[in-house]
């Protein structure tokens, strides 16, 4: 995994705003209509063809597919493994519950929307079992051909690629199990099954990023009226079985992302990055992606004194907030990065991201596409200025 040896590195966390027609499709299949499968392959193949030199232009150093060719950050399990069937609504969010004014706002500006959603997931029926090896090496070899074809042509690159999967906690916390005895049970088939596609990302020579939103989101949905304890036993339990799952991948070659959940909502029944971060730093991965960037969590950098991380672990640091259509000012951005930089002492482990996808399920993105591309374009340039005070 590369560090910012001579200037801050740029990336972003995973899913960027997807064609109005793929997000129709996505959203089709996900309602179970009929939808042709070669159109959605076509489509998603065509969205990742504009995704890339789109990330390029913006400025990004560390860029990946844009997550067009699924349907969103986890549900894509459904269409690679066996098991599941049927539907249930997902636990409310206990900080917008808080909120009835709020709560009922959230659900007039969702209810018109062409969207795949992420509280309407399926249920366990049956064994997991991973099925879709063809169809995650697609994904892989479709973005590595688009490179090679850049490469070849003698157009820019990124310096870095990386590929997103999901944490098996998230799975197994949004899609309710009516199968398996047990949750140690359910989580290890999970962790099972996502191995395969951990390791053909990092067989195809990407970086895989784990998805891991559950790790504090969760706190706030399925642990809402339930001790601190059982949660932090949940973090410990998920942290565990990623790692086994990640035995045969360098951990240099993984990078983690944790979030409250990727939603402009007050916030305020969310863990603490203190409370949190001693289990997730046992997580066996080069880097840890963190939200710096939303405020109810930016003075949570000062977490990051002392050592908490090893010394070899590099913070992708998110100094963009991905909920608001606010352009960042570079000199802002520079300053967050900065700041990140002084706390941890070393610049060259600082990479500048952002505080998580912009379309984490199809169509859910509430940045407007043409903002999320200035708000890129403000992230580079807000790495140059960090990058000439810095280094």
């Amino acid at each position: 995994m590369r560090r910012s040896n001579d200037r801050i590195l740029v990336t972003h966390t995973g899913s960027l705003p997807r064609p109005p027609a793929l997000t129709k499709l996505y959203a089709a299949r996900s309602r179970g209509e009929p939808v042709d499968p070669v159109e959605v392959e076509r489509a998603g193949h065509a969205a990742l063809q504009e995704i890339v030199p789109k990330q390029i232009e913006a400025g990004i150093d560390v860029g990946n597919n844009g997550e067009q060719q699924r349907e969103g950050f986890f549900l894509h399990v459904r269409h690679r493994m066996t098991g599941f069937g049927g539907s249930w609504k997902r636990w409310p969010r206990a900080d917008v519950e808080a909120y009835p004014k709020f709560k009922r706002a959230l659900e007039q500006q969702f209810a018109s929307r062409e969207m795949v959603s992420n509280f309407a997931p399926p249920k366990v029926v049956g064994d997991i079992k991973y099925i879709g090896a063809a169809e995650a090496t697609r994904e892989c070899t479709d973005f590595r051909d688009l490179m090679e074809a850049r490469k070849r042509a003698g157009s820019k690159g990124f310096a870095e690629a990386f590929l997103t999967a999901p944490s098996p906690g998230i799975v197994v916390a949004a899609i309710r199990n009516e199968h398996y005895d047990t949750e140690d049970a359910y989580l290890a088939a999970v962790g099972r099954a996502l191995q395969v596609e951990y390791e053909a990302i990092a067989s195809h020579g990407f970086l895989l990023q784990l998805d891991c939103p559950d790790l504090a989101l969760e706190h706030h949905i399925s642990f809402q009226d339930r001790p601190i304890g059982d949660f932090l036993d949940f973090v410990e339990r998920v942290v565990a079985t990623i790692n086994d799952a990640l035995r045969n991948i360098p951990r240099e070659k993984v990078r983690m992302h944790v979030c409250w959940g990727n939603y402009e909502g007050p916030h305020d029944r969310d863990v603490a990055l203190e409370t949190i971060l001693p289990l997730i730093a046992r997580m066996n991965v080069g880097a840890l992606v963190l939200p710096f960037a939303n405020p109810r969590h930016a003075h949570e950098v000062r977490c990051l004194a002392g050592k908490p991380i090893a010394d070899d672990q590099i913070i992708v640091a998110g100094v963009i907030d991905s909920t608001t259509n606010f352009v960042e000012h570079p000199e802002v951005v520079a300053e967050r990065i900065e700041r990140v930089a002084r706390t941890i002492g070393d610049p060259t482990r600082v990479i500048a991201g952002t505080d998580c996808g912009f379309d984490t399920s199809a169509g859910a993105g509430r940045v407007a596409d043409d903002v999320v591309w200035a708000k890129l374009r403000a992230l580079s340039e807000g790495a140059r200025i960090a990058s000439d005070r810095l280094l």
